[in-house]
């Protein structure tokens, strides 16, 4: 008998591939576009959360690249703490402009003092009034007691009532500070003797009552609206006379005209000195 599993053909069964072979890999391109522009969004939405010396940071160095990473090396073996430098000028403009703004505010103050001067009231109350220029700005202090008095010159004792003397000085201020850009700070000031005449009303209450009714008078009398920046109340906490808290003299109205300048380069000047 002849062997008939040779004359058998042999049958092969080729099987395709799994249910997902059509696809291909195109969805791992669409799916790694989509988490690139997730980052991307995120790190947009970071950025423009952050402040401004981050964003001038991340700015230079897509500028310079190779510039930006060698000035951070640099500033870390030196002994730098940030590669970040938010200086908007050079340190010598930035003094520059400070000393412009000082001679500003110093001329301003001369002027103050000669409204004052022409108050025909005004013999023999110069002590009463200080004015000077500072880092923060110029100065003025209505001082309610000199060194040989303690009377009382702009309010009464416990009192937040202007006396006349007061209103007419705050007024010839107001006529000068109100030509001017720069925003005004006014603060009160007492001594440490106690506010005797109600158990719920203290030198806090007084002395923010004072440098509210220094405002509402300069408001009404030259000081553009919004100009006021800020009353504050001090109570005897800020002292002239520190060797005396109970001295007169620490009981006063002072009106700071800001120095801009130095308020927008403070960070400046403060990481320059540290």
């Amino acid at each position: 008998m002849a062997d008939e599993s040779k004359d058998k053909p042999v049958i092969v069964v080729k099987k395709k591939g799994g249910h997902g072979g059509h696809h291909g890999g195109a969805w791992k391109v669409a799916y790694a576009d989509f988490v690139t522009a997730m980052m991307a969004f995120f790190l947009v939405m970071w950025l423009v959360s952050q402040s401004d010396a981050v964003k001038q940071a991340v700015q230079g160095y897509f500028q310079d690249p190779v510039g930006f990473m060698e000035g951070y090396r640099g500033g870390m073996m030196k002994g730098g703490s940030s590669a970040i430098k938010p200086l908007k000028y050079e340190k010598g403009e930035i003094i520059s402009r400070l000393q412009m703004e000082r001679n500003k505010l110093a001329s301003v103050g001369e002027k103050v003092r000669e409204a004052i001067e022409k108050l025909p009231e005004i013999e023999g109350m110069k002590e009463f009034v200080e004015i000077e220029v500072t880092p923060e700005g110029l100065r003025i202090q209505l001082i309610d007691a000199s060194a040989n008095s303690d009377s009382a010159i702009f309010f009464d004792l416990g009192s937040a009532r202007l006396k006349p003397m007061a209103s007419l000085i705050l007024a010839a201020i107001a006529s000068e500070l109100g030509k001017q850009p720069n925003r005004i700070v006014v603060e009160g000031h007492t001594d440490s003797k106690g506010y005797k005449y109600s158990r719920d009303y203290t030198n806090w209450e007084l002395s923010a009552d004072r440098a509210n009714s220094a405002r509402r008078l300069m408001e009404g009398s030259g000081i553009k609206k919004g100009q006021i920046a800020q009353v504050r109340g001090y109570a005897d906490t800020k002292l002239k006379v520190k060797d005396d808290p109970e001295d007169a003299r620490n009981r006063r109205v002072t009106i700071i005209v800001r120095n801009e300048e130095f308020e927008r380069h403070f960070d400046e000047l403060a990481e320059e000195k540290g």
